[in-house]
């Protein structure tokens, strides 16, 4: 005999169960800032370092870089923190330390492409034309576009290899931490 199912209760079962994970995931305030300040000093340094072995351009502008990547990989911890935790509840330490890895590195690569993005929309915008209209949209979209492409072929070479000593640290303590 087969009992019908009560698709409703089931679908607010699952709705419930997702949400319950979600507010599980979201890490403390202090773990969120302490870690933001931390990541976003180990990015910072990593690209200042790196900019710093080169003998790039002049001290000032080797630490605006440098404050751009601190910023970026600042917002980025509390993002990736969430999503490995999201990711790796209930799994083994491998899969904590997998999803760590690769949470932490996406939204710092991700969100520091954003900041970038950003800096770089607003230092062109000044020859761009009226606010939204049609010519201003276009330069919008073709600047962001171009900074988010100038950043993945030459600023992610900037979190190595110090950045990615602090990913690989990063994700063993967050595996370590999720036992």
């Amino acid at each position: 005999m087969i009992l019908p199912v009560d698709s409703a209760a089931h679908g607010r079962r699952e709705s419930s169960a997702f949400s319950a994970r979600l507010r599980r995931a979201v890490p403390s305030i202090g773990t969120a800032l302490a870690g933001a300040a931390l990541w976003g000093l180990a990015m910072g340094a990593g690209a200042y370092a790196n900019l710093l072995l080169a003998a790039w351009e002049t001290p000032a502008k080797l630490q605006f870089v440098a404050v751009l990547f601190a910023a970026g990989g600042a917002l980025a911890f509390p993002l990736g923190l969430f999503l490995a935790r999201f990711l790796s509840e209930g799994r083994r330490v491998e899969a904590s330390f997998a999803a760590a890895f690769l949470c932490f590195a996406a939204a710092t690569v991700a969100v520091t492409a954003v900041v970038y993005a950003i800096q770089y929309r607003s230092y062109y915008s000044a020859w761009h034309a009226d606010i939204f209209s049609i010519t201003w949209t276009f330069q919008l979209v073709f600047t962001t576009l171009a900074a988010l492409y100038q950043f993945l072929v030459l600023g992610v070479r900037l979190f190595f290899p110090f950045g990615f000593l602090a990913l690989f640290a990063a994700a063993f303590w967050f595996a370590r931490r999720s036992r």
